[in-house]
């Protein structure tokens, strides 16, 4: 199982804060949003260009690799002021 969360406006606007994902044979953080926006709408959201990942509470690329247990995060980036 594979813990994914979601903040700030993509919490918003998906109505969910966090998925339970069942791990199977997927190998990378972006197999895994694959089969995610795959179920359509709203889950599309996390196609936009500018969603960070992080891996295990660290960021990291599309590519990183996942194993059972891992937890996702998906994020809108983060401006300061």
């Amino acid at each position: 199982m594979i813990n994914i969360r979601f903040f700030a406006i993509l919490r918003e606007r998906l109505g969910v804060d966090s998925l339970a994902y069942e791990y199977s044979d997927e190998k990378t953080v972006d197999d895994i949003k694959q089969n995610i926006i795959a179920r359509g709408e709203p889950w599309t959201l996390l196609a936009e260009q500018d969603v960070l990942i992080a891996l295990n509470q660290t960021l990291t690329s599309a590519s990183a690799r996942v194993n059972d247990g891992d937890e996702i995060a998906f994020f809108p980036p983060v401006t300061g002021g």
